[in-house]
């Protein structure tokens, strides 16, 4: 049974950065598809970006790009998400999931069969 477990969350000043650490256990993370995702109060959790478990291919939520890193270290078990210039509206709870399926990456939470307990990001004016 996967396990996950994200750390890196806290509060930061806008304009700040963070990088978020997802450490799976009970299984190999190198045969799981990775995503992170987010969910303010309030709102509906969201894709932000997801990683192919060879970590050759990654997908964005367009909005994201441009700030937003997502990598993985198979031998560590590990992915991160590096992220920069952080806003008010980036404060939620970050999560990441892991799915089985490995031909794509999945655009939804249906997709994604374990998940972490999440992370609080809270943004400082």
């Amino acid at each position: 049974q996967m396990q996950l477990v994200e750390s890196g969350g806290g509060l930061v000043q806008a304009g700040g950065s963070l990088s978020l650490s997802c450490i799976a256990s009970g299984d190999t993370l190198s045969t799981y598809t990775m995503a992170w995702f987010r969910q303010a109060p309030g709102k509906e959790r969201e894709l932000l970006t997801a990683i192919s478990y060879h970590g050759t291919t990654t997908s964005y939520l367009t909005s994201m790009k441009a700030r937003f890193t997502v990598s993985r270290n198979n031998d560590y078990n590990t992915v991160y998400l590096q992220m920069n210039r952080l806003q008010g509206e980036d404060a939620a709870v970050y999560y990441c999931a892991a799915s089985a399926q490995r031909s794509r990456l999945g655009r939804s939470a249906s997709d994604y069969e374990y998940w972490g307990q999440g992370t609080q990001v809270a943004v400082s004016s």
